[in-house]
């Protein structure tokens, strides 16, 4: 999700304007009953003034998000999560974890669950890209260290049996959203034959390789559009769209933050930002595994293996949300995702039929040498 949040404080209560509500728009009359009971019913004691109801935003799935102001000045946000469509409970359960281990996670301050709508605190409408000046990398540094420092303290609260494993059979199935999604859907191509083997090897080596890796605390979408600008004097910034949060490869979320869904870095900034992380992190204990304590080349190695699996299920998503769901802004930005898995798959030998294959169906021209460069 990409909306922004606040603390709560005591509010106070303040009239309604229907007329004004209703500039949020319903599909379904009958939801939009129940949504205004709901409503009504917490604006007493949560000091809510429904008549500045508004939209806030709305994600890749089937969730949205208004804000409505508070009678302390600030404002709450409201998560309409259709239960038939969308399982709220990880949110919920994720948020207090979160919050135990000191981030600046969105409070949950009611929750309809039959319905599927919620009350949070609300943390600002500045997310970290919005702050963010992609023209000039070293400007952005202090930023990117303070969601280096975030993800350690959030990696650091990790224990195992708290969150679904991300195993072999969930590495393999975000995997096959690239062949089915964006080659089948996408591009015509259905695989056959030699190619099937070629992305069928290909797939098994990412998932060996990635399942070697040490787990942790896994957000799977760690990102400048996930992130909220700290708020009212606080230091941290804000942590949201976690609710698909697992236990596992420790090279994912550093991945996801330096190789961003929306933005692309030259991979001078990329390499000092991972290095600085991996220095906080092998202090704070969490690189000690293998050789990675004292090589940082060994754990970038895994870094690049977690990116290109994330790569490939991101551009069948992007496909996917485009062909299935109806939002092409996502697939305009699937040839950051393809430059990514073609850089990647030029470093290592084992993935050349990979790239070759990849390079066929895209109709692109072999890379000479290895740069990522700027998109």
């Amino acid at each position: 999700m990409r909306l922004s949040m606040s603390h709560p404080t005591q509010p106070t209560i303040s009239a309604t304007n229907p007329s004004q509500a209703d500039s949020v728009s319903w599909k379904d009359p009958a939801r939009k009953a129940l949504f205004d009971h709901w409503l009504s019913t917490l604006a007493p004691s949560q000091g809510l003034a429904t008549e500045s109801l508004r939209v806030a935003s709305a994600d890749a799935s089937f969730r949205r998000y208004l804000r409505v102001d508070s009678g302390d000045g600030g404002s709450r946000i409201v998560m309409d999560a259709p239960p038939e469509k969308e399982n709220s409970e990880p949110f919920v359960r994720i948020a207090a974890l979160m919050t135990s281990a000191g981030l600046n996670a969105p409070e949950v301050l009611d929750w309809h669950e039959t319905h599927g709508f919620m009350l949070l605190s609300d943390l600002g409408d500045a997310t970290m890209m919005s702050a963010i000046d992609p023209e000039r990398p070293l400007a952005n540094h202090d930023l990117y260290m303070q969601a280096v420092d975030t993800l350690v303290q959030w990696q650091l609260a990790s224990r195992p049996g708290v969150l679904p494993p991300y195993d072999a059979a969930l590495l393999h199935r975000e995997l096959s959203l690239f062949p089915d999604w964006y080659l089948a859907q996408h591009r015509g191509v259905q695989l056959q034959g030699a190619q099937r083997e070629v992305f069928d090897k290909a797939f098994a080596l990412i998932v060996q390789r990635n399942l070697a890796a040490p787990s942790v605390y896994v957000h799977r979408d760690f990102m400048p559009r996930n992130l909220m600008m700290p708020l009212g004097g606080s230091a941290q910034l804000g942590v949201l769209d976690f609710q698909d949060a697992v236990y596992g490869p420790i090279s994912y979320d550093i991945a996801s933050l330096m190789r961003d869904a929306f933005l692309t870095w030259d991979e001078d900034f990329v390499l000092d930002i991972t290095i600085r992380y991996w220095e906080k992190a092998r202090k704070a204990g969490l690189m000690d595994f293998e050789d990675w304590h004292s090589d940082f080349g060994a754990f970038y190695r895994a870094v690049e293996w977690m990116g290109l699996q994330r790569h490939l299920k991101v551009a069948g998503i992007f496909a996917r949300l485009t062909l299935r769901d109806g939002k092409p802004k996502y697939l305009a930005d699937a040839p950051r995702f393809i430059h990514y898995i073609r850089s990647i798959c030029d470093r290592y030998r084992e993935l050349g039929p990979l790239l070759k294959l990849i390079d066929e169906i895209e109709g692109t021209t072999p890379q000479v040498g290895f740069a990522y460069g700027r998109m």
